[in-house]
């Protein structure tokens, strides 16, 4: 079954680089051209023609925004400025989804904190319905004081997390052990800020502060460079052409370089990596984490 699998993801492999040689979508972003607002009752606003957009939350409601298009494979740019002061209880989270009952989703998750301390940036990967691959992060830096740039790269052979270009996740395609890849659902952006203080900040001990509402996550300069997913069936590789931007992501993997700067991320500000809990997995560690 692992050699009928992968000849059936070389045969989609190779049309995808031939669609994808001569159409890539790329949009520099206009937040009214490229989302929608989902919900939240006027709480989530587009601002400066278009430049900016706004997430706010109350005691009443937090609110949201997805992408117009789906996409199959791509490198998405978001710059986010997170919810300043005492963020506790909240959580800020910019994704990508597939949709039904087996869907894919990769996702940054970020979790608020007592003034002071610092956010968690929370990551996993959903395939198939399956997710349960948390890494979480302390930042570098104040993500609070300044907008910072937070990258998806998703190609047919690796996913690959970045925050301001440095490399904090790989996770690879492990088809042939046995580990389900995203890589025929098409997918679209979300991003929404609501309260999950039963959990969000040190396992819910920490509850949200509402005399400190609205809290407000900023948004700018979004850029996918990617495949523009039409059509009906979920398989399908149409792309949409508007950009004859380059294709390089779409084999993209660690040089040497970020190697160097993926090891240092994990070494000095990973704090929960689901590949070391063998508490949680006494039956033995998932197979992804015996061979990366």
């Amino acid at each position: 079954m692992a050699s009928l699998h992968s000849i059936t993801f070389s045969t989609k492999t190779v049309l995808y680089v031939f669609v994808l040689a001569s159409s890539i979508a790329a949009s520099a972003g206009n937040f009214y051209q490229d989302f929608d607002v989902t919900w939240g009752d006027g709480r989530a606003k587009i601002l400066n023609n278009g430049d900016l957009l706004t997430l706010s939350l109350d005691k009443a409601s937090g609110s949201g925004f997805q992408s117009k298009n789906e996409y199959l494979f791509g490198k998405i740019d978001m710059q986010l400025k997170l919810v300043p002061g005492n963020s506790a209880g909240t959580v800020t989270a910019y994704y990508l989804s597939s949709k039904g009952s087996n869907w894919d989703e990769i996702d940054f998750e970020f979790l608020g904190n007592l003034s002071g301390d610092p956010y968690i940036l929370h990551t996993n990967v959903f395939s198939q319905g399956k997710g349960s691959r948390e890494q979480q992060f302390y930042l570098w830096f104040d993500p609070t004081a300044d907008f910072h740039t937070y990258s998806i790269l998703w190609n047919p052979q690796r996913i690959i997390f970045s925050v301001d270009g440095t490399p904090i996740r790989e996770f690879k395609n492990m088809e042939s052990k046995g580990v389900a890849f995203p890589k025929e659902q098409p997918m679209r952006i979300y991003s929404s800020l609501w309260n999950a203080d039963d959990w969000a900040t040190r396992g819910g001990l920490v509850k949200t502060d509402w005399t400190q509402a609205p809290f407000t996550a900023s948004y700018r300069n979004f850029n996918a460079n990617a495949c523009v997913h039409s059509g009906s069936s979920s398989s399908s590789s149409s792309c949409t052409a508007n950009s004859s931007s380059s294709n390089a992501w779409f084999s993209q993997q660690l040089d040497s370089t970020s190697q160097d700067r993926l090891s240092w991320v994990q070494k000095n500000y990973m704090i929960y990596n689901y590949c070391t809990d063998t508490k949680r997995f006494p039956q033995g560690l998932p197979p992804e984490c015996q061979t990366s």
